[in-house]
């Protein structure tokens, strides 16, 4: 009798928490973009005139209608930059912003990592590498966001990749390493899937898509720990030199 509702009960937890697994990640998803979708209504509804606005002649308000009108205004910018008058005010816009002194700075930041991002040619995280972090034998997830130019490349003979290096749970912040190109492993899974296991610390891992042959063949050697202390060993007495 015992067994029995022991068993009972292992299945009702069982069954709870395989129902925990598929509601989440739906009410979650839901959740946030009801939330999303609030946030800009708020902030964009009440600018519409109140002639232009449904909601004058609804007895009720209409979800998703400032993201509508969000869509629709940043469509026709976009349309209005493509001619010549765009241009130009985008050029004079521009200016103005060059012309003051702390607005400048975040301005040009994020006008460039904006057109990194958002340009269709661009390759910027579009690579999910492994780099050795932070010594050697130690590998992590890396995204390469570009070739490596200006002084930094100049500095060295190798030919280095900007990767930038996130940390877990929140892949917004992490590490910028210029690293030779010849040492990232470049990975076969999307970037989306290298941020999913990045913000799952590892537990959400994508599926291998190499062939049999090339699974059975590792691309990195197994480390030599004896050798590996002793190129250790080697930098610790060069960085005391260098300090001498």
């Amino acid at each position: 009798m015992a067994m029995n509702a022991l068993s009972f009960f292992s299945r009702i937890r069982t069954y709870f928490f395989a129902g925990i697994l598929v509601t989440a990640p739906i009410g979650i998803t839901l959740y946030l973009t009801w939330l999303i979708i609030d946030l800009i209504d708020s902030r964009v509804t009440p600018l519409i005139p109140a002639r232009y606005n449904p909601e004058t002649y609804l007895p009720f308000s209409v979800p998703g209608l400032g993201v509508v009108v969000a869509v629709i205004v940043l469509t026709l910018i976009g349309a209005l930059t493509a001619g010549l008058v765009g241009r130009w005010m985008v050029k004079l816009s521009d200016r103005v912003m060059q012309r003051m002194p702390v607005v400048r700075n975040v301005h040009s930041a994020l006008k460039q990592i904006l057109e990194t991002i958002m340009a269709q040619q661009s390759n910027a995280f579009r690579q999910v590498v492994m780099i050795e972090y932070p010594r050697r034998g130690i590998w992590a997830i890396g995204f390469i966001t570009g070739d490596t130019l200006g002084e930094v490349q100049s500095m060295t003979e190798d030919e280095v990749v900007n990767v930038f290096l996130p940390t877990t749970p929140n892949p917004t912040s992490g590490f910028l390493l210029f690293v030779p190109r010849e040492e990232c492993r470049v990975l076969s899974m999307t970037v989306e899937e290298g941020i999913k296991m990045v913000v799952s610390g590892g537990i959400v891992t994508p599926q291998d898509r190499r062939s049999a042959e090339q699974r059975e063949l590792p691309l990195i050697p197994k480390a030599d720990a004896e050798a590996q202390r002793a190129a250790e060993a080697a930098e610790r007495k060069n960085a005391r030199s260098d300090a001498a």
